[in-house]
């Protein structure tokens, strides 16, 4: 029986290797339809290969890779149907979460979010839109809907990666002022008002990203 302080070394270390493989697929330095392996992937991070198959089966079941008996992994590719069906997700989830941020977060909370309204010098700006919804969701006080926002948010930056170089009317400053619209109607605790306007700007998101996806020769 392996002692504690060895299980604990075992689980941080199996997390380990799932994050650093989910980052990379997440930011396309493994692109959608890349093959993986097992023996190579524990090569490069100089363990067994059973973390490593621990890590693709949980990714598996995010729907990131796909396993193919006998003949090891694929990163999945991107389709434009999982990909509406995921903007519409963030339709439902992230409005809500507004909501549940204007009416109860504390004043605090609140006030951090004023960090988002403007993009950090020299900033990521996908990065930066990742951290600010992800804010605008742990806001909300509901773990839950936090923890499937902020999945939402880290698979749609995929889809934002992998369309970049077709996207139309995708205005930086643009985006950062409805963030910043939105950040004024949850500090006023306008829920009806967040609400609509996170709804409002998830749609335009969507507006941009399906199309761009049609134009990739990437996508399914």
């Amino acid at each position: 029986m392996l002692r504690q302080p060895e299980r604990v070394t075992i689980v941080l270390l199996r997390d380990t290797i799932y994050e650093a493989i989910r980052a990379e697929i997440l930011t396309c330095r493994v692109p959608p339809g890349a093959e993986v392996r097992e023996q190579e992937l524990a090569e490069r991070f100089e363990v067994s290969r059973q973390p490593v198959r621990e890590a693709l089966l949980r990714l598996e079941r995010e729907r990131l890779v796909r396993v193919h008996p006998r003949q090891g992994y694929q990163v999945n590719p991107i389709s434009v149907a999982d990909a509406r069906d995921l903007l519409q997700f963030r339709l439902v989830v992230e409005p809500a979460c507004a909501g549940e941020a204007a009416e109860s977060a504390p004043p605090a909370v609140l006030a951090g979010l004023d960090a988002f309204r403007e993009l950090p010098e020299g900033g990521d700006f996908i990065a930066y839109n990742r951290a600010f919804h992800t804010a605008l969701a742990e806001a909300s006080g509901n773990r839950r809907m936090a923890a499937v926002t902020r999945d939402l948010i880290e698979q749609a930056d995929r889809l934002v990666r992998v369309s970049l170089a077709t996207i139309r009317g995708r205005d930086p400053a643009q985006l950062i002022a409805e963030h910043a619209g939105i950040i004024d109607a949850v500090q006023r605790r306008d829920a009806r008002a967040a609400r609509r306007r996170v709804r409002d700007h998830v749609a335009r998101a969507e507006r941009r990203i399906i199309p761009a996806l049609e134009r990739s020769a990437v996508i399914l």
